[in-house]
């Protein structure tokens, strides 16, 4: 597909006295208006936002108000009016990654990582990537390479360059990102003798090789990298890198296994057998005041029972009447003996509560805790193989790479 494309563009000298505008690059602890915040509900539910003191963020745990973050630090915790909260975190290239927008596929941090470290990547360095997609290896490889080095992106889809250039902008690292409309597949690089490593994301990467080598600065060592769904694309893309001359080509496949942390409580012997003597004298007590529970219930019970005269028990007959010789009980002191008998009560049943709970009770420092993990049932496959080549320069003189047009 032809694509008319814009001339390369030489890398912006990067300014150190210039205000960065980038949250990735310089942290900062206060949230201000216009920040970009992540919002943290969970490790699955995270999102981005712009402050704007005029909006609010609705989600799923309720309704956050833009003006009530400002001035909170990074961090923080917000409450929403129904009593749920969410985290606002610092944006990061690895938080970003989870949280854009997505015009296509992207790469996630564990195959960033590796291209990361297989390419030797390091501030100075330039690079060339192509396609720039939705932006989430730009934003990691670009912190890479700052402050002095530079990435060239390329992205043959029209809307999605604009996107991308407008992101990087707002972002603050276009000044070390340029964005280039291009059909590299179809019109190559036009960069001769600049860079220290490719990375290809296309369709057909094996048609790039040839203008990616014309790319490379050819009195060092450079490394590339071909990101490819397909092994039919990696055989034929091995084959186009070995017509090339590169050399130490080989493909590695990422495959990430999440581990689930938690901690388990261990006790040690001599805590064991002390926490068995405890137990077993926290039950005896238990016992005991259980049977001085129950005796004071007796007793409770036969003094509301009314007395029977012992010729009643034997014959059944109604006893004669006697003549009473003490006055008669008065009724503040039945409540009286009754108050006192409940409060006596209530305290036992306290007490033999407070002795079953001991039984069960372990304190954190009778502990010794172990760290276990397990992992998930389910969890991500295959994305892409990545393919690595190394670019050898020809230092006789006798170097045949063609310019790059």
């Amino acid at each position: 597909m032809e694509v008319d494309h814009v001339a390369a563009v030489p890398a912006p000298v990067a300014d150190a006295s210039r205000p960065s505008r980038a949250p990735f690059f310089r942290y900062k602890d206060v949230i201000e208006e216009g920040d970009l915040v992540i919002t943290y509900l969970s490790q699955d539910l995270m999102s981005s936002i712009v402050i704007d003191a005029t909006k609010t963020c609705n989600n799923k745990y309720g309704s956050f108000s833009h003006k009530d973050m400002i001035g909170k630090k990074y961090g923080s915790k917000v409450i929403s009016k129904n009593g749920k909260f969410m985290h606002l975190l610092f944006p990061t290239p690895e938080l970003w990654t989870l949280v854009l927008p997505h015009r296509t596929q992207i790469l996630y941090q564990p195959d960033i990582s590796f291209i990361s470290s297989y390419l030797d990547l390091t501030p100075g360095k330039k690079m060339i990537e192509s396609g720039t997609g939705s932006g989430s290896f730009s934003h990691s490889i670009a912190r890479s390479l700052a402050p002095n080095g530079h990435l060239y992106s390329f992205e043959y889809h029209e809307n999605r360059f604009k996107q991308a250039s407008a992101e990087f902008k707002s972002h603050g690292i276009d000044h070390l990102v340029t964005v280039q409309h291009r059909d590299v597949c179809a019109n190559g690089f036009g960069l001769n003798d600049e860079v220290n490593a490719v990375f290809l994301d296309l369709p057909s990467p094996w048609e790039a090789v040839g203008s990616a080598k014309a790319a490379f600065k050819q009195n060092i060592v450079g490394k590339l990298c071909s990101f490819s769904p397909c092994i039919e694309q990696v055989q034929r893309t091995c084959l186009a890198l070995s017509e090339h001359g590169f050399t130490d080509i080989i493909m590695f496949e990422v495959l990430v296994r999440n581990h689930n942390l938690r901690s388990e409580p261990l006790p040690t012997i001599q805590t064991a057998i002390q926490r068995h003597a405890n137990q077993i004298a926290a039950k005896d007590e238990h016992e005991a005041k259980k049977q001085e529970l129950r005796k004071l219930q007796q007793q409770q019970q036969q003094q509301q029972q009314p007395e029977l005269e012992p010729s009643q028990s034997r014959s059944g007959s109604p006893p004669s009447k006697r003549v009473r010789t003490t006055a008669p009980e008065s009724d503040d002191r039945k409540t009286d003996a009754s108050a006192g008998d409940d409060s006596q009560a209530s305290q036992l049943a306290a007490a033999a509560a407070e002795a079953d709970l001991s039984l069960r009770k372990l304190t954190v420092e009778e502990l010794n805790f172990r760290h276990v993990t397990r992992t998930p049932e389910t969890c991500r496959g295959h994305t892409s193989y990545l393919t690595f080549a190394t670019f050898v320069p020809d230092l006789s003189g006798t170097n045949d790479v063609k310019p790059a047009e």
